[in-house]
């Protein structure tokens, strides 16, 4: 399945049928704040703020769940920048990120503007299913410090 286009509450619930995720009112009302606002990049914590401005009561470990149930059902990308830090993506498109280290901000790079070339084949027993590239960025105020 994958992505909830054009989202409208019965989109998502009818999206997380098909994916095998039951439509509890906390995925609902997650999965709004989530797809509601188009292509994003977005963190545990800022989904967190989110709820609590929306007065939607659930805790952070919720949400990580959440995230993560949405990430391994195709719903959502995870993007790991930094050990134990991830944002998540809901453009599924073939397309890799500047990651602005100043700021904690990703920013997509069109999939067609970086191309790579002569990978290594796959280790025995695997295949490549995508190759992600993260470009880090920072001002160049900071280059000197």
């Amino acid at each position: 399945m994958g992505r909830v286009m054009n989202y409208t509450p019965n989109k998502l619930r009818e999206t997380l049928h098909a994916v095998g995720l039951s439509a509890t009112s906390q995925r609902l009302a997650l999965g709004e704040l989530i797809f509601g606002r188009g292509d994003r990049h977005l963190s545990a914590e800022q989904l967190r703020q989110e709820a609590l401005e929306a007065r939607i009561s659930v805790s952070l470990a919720t949400i990580y769940n959440t995230l993560r149930q949405f990430a391994r059902a195709g719903l959502l990308r995870e993007v790991v920048v930094d050990p134990g830090r991830s944002y998540f993506d809901t453009n599924l498109s073939e397309h890799h990120h500047f990651f602005h280290e100043d700021e904690g901000r990703l920013e997509d790079i069109s999939g067609d503007r970086l191309s790579v070339n002569d990978l290594p084949p796959a280790p025995a027993g695997t295949d490549i299913r995508r190759v992600d590239i993260i470009i880090r960025v920072g001002s160049r105020a900071h280059a000197g410090q």
